[in-house]
């Protein structure tokens, strides 16, 4: 196993995880009402196709990284987990970007798809709601050093934050074609 990197603190760690997913929730709650006016001299949907470009580098790595941990190559898991949670925060920056300067976008597509677009929608957003704590005291665990705590939160968060990253580029694949350019 890997030399624990940070200091167990779990009163500190409890507070700071949970202040930090409320701000994000709050912020992606709350900056979702809103849409600046700016002309910023291109599409700004392009932050979508950066999102979902991030999502599925998320999703690629929560597999490799999977993939490492079963050969117990511990340091290349590590590694990866730590750079698929700073894409995860870019990805949120530019969804949030997204969101405030393109609006909300209706999906136009009808039939069996439409409601394969909405069942994949209504699964994805409470799921990523909610990951944010998971995915932050699963990566304390591991860097306290509390390995056996690890795996058993990771048991549940891996496969939900997997699922949140592939549905992410699902959504954004079915409702791409409806977005109405921006100049």
């Amino acid at each position: 196993m890997l030399t624990p990197a940070i200091k167990k603190n779990d009163k500190q760690a409890r507070l700071l995880i949970l202040t930090v997913s409320v701000v994000v929730f709050a912020a992606v709650a709350l900056l979702s009402k809103f849409k600046l006016q700016l002309d910023l001299g291109f599409n700004v949907h392009i932050f979508a196709a950066i999102s979902a470009m991030l999502n599925t580098t998320v999703s690629i790595l929560l597999i490799v990284a999977f993939i490492a941990v079963k050969n117990k190559n511990y340091e290349l898991h590590k590694r990866l987990m730590l750079v698929a949670i700073v894409l995860s925060s870019l990805f949120l920056v530019s969804y949030i970007s997204h969101h405030l300067l393109a609006g909300e976008t209706k999906y136009g597509g009808a039939g069996t798809l439409r409601y394969v677009y909405y069942f994949i929608l209504a699964t994805h957003i409470p799921l990523a709601a909610i990951i944010l704590p998971f995915i932050l005291f699963t990566a304390y665990r591991s860097l306290t050093g509390e390995y056996a705590a690890h795996k058993k939160i990771a048991r549940y968060t891996w496969p939900l934050w997997l699922y949140v990253s592939i549905t992410g580029v699902l959504v954004y694949l079915l409702i791409s074609p409806y977005y109405i350019p921006h100049l």
